[in-house]
């Protein structure tokens, strides 16, 4: 099973964005603290752009928040980069014929929508700003 970065990077872009305003905010340099390539950097800008959490000036590496990292949360950047909102996928391909094969899809839908329901509200409580100022928080301690 292949598993998705991309509300971790994303979050990491913010962060890194938020941070390090006053520094070199080129997708070159955001993809080295990432430690990714620059052109996945560039499509979660976008994704994120169209999702109204970042502001970009095409040609001028000067991103910046559209919104106040309080007002951002978790689920905010979960929507603007996963392609698919769902957190748990459903195997489509079993034996209808089989007790558990003919029913484990119903099943699983109503109990994934519960998770997902209980996913999205936490997600929403844990805003940028907390994870900004977390970050922020361990590198002093690791200065000290």
């Amino acid at each position: 099973m292949r598993y998705s970065h991309k509300l971790s990077d994303a979050v990491h872009i913010l962060a890194y964005i938020d941070i390090c305003h006053d520094g070199d905010l080129s997708s070159a340099a955001i993809a080295a603290s990432v430690e990714s390539n620059p052109a996945m950097v560039r499509r979660l800008m976008g994704a994120l752009r169209r999702g109204g959490l970042l502001a970009t000036q095409q040609g001028s590496a000067t991103p910046k928040l559209a919104q106040d990292p309080a007002e951002i949360n978790l689920l905010d950047v979960y929507r603007a980069v996963e392609d698919d909102g769902n957190l748990l996928h459903i195997d489509d391909k079993t034996n209808p014929h089989c007790i558990v094969g003919g029913n484990i899809q119903d099943t699983l839908r109503v109990a994934y929508a519960e998770v997902q329901a209980a996913a999205e509200a936490q997600m929403k409580e844990v805003t940028l700003a907390r994870l900004i100022g977390d970050i922020l928080t361990r590198e002093r301690q690791k200065n000290q």
